[in-house]
């Protein structure tokens, strides 16, 4: 398959056709990978924040988000400028 390459802001690319990105699982965003003059794409199938909300939620639940430092440290420094 021939795909043009194409001006895309101060950079460029190609169009890659619906089909190849489902044959591929290619959603959201892909590894890009450079040997010699190849480029290789992989899907990315892991998102990095996924199930964040939870843990979070859980975490607050178990009263285990309070700050480890107290936030006003930096106010009480004197020497302290802005």
């Amino acid at each position: 398959m021939r795909a043009h390459v194409v001006p895309i802001g101060n950079s460029k690319g190609i169009r890659i056709p619906r089909a190849v990105l489902d044959l591929c699982h290619i959603r959201h965003a892909v590894n890009l990978e450079v040997q010699g003059q190849t480029i290789i794409l992989r899907p990315v199938t892991r998102r990095p924040r996924a199930g964040w909300e939870t843990a979070l939620k859980k975490m607050h639940a178990e009263g285990h988000d309070r700050l480890l430092i107290n936030d006003r440290i930096d106010l009480d420094l004197g020497s302290w400028e802005w």
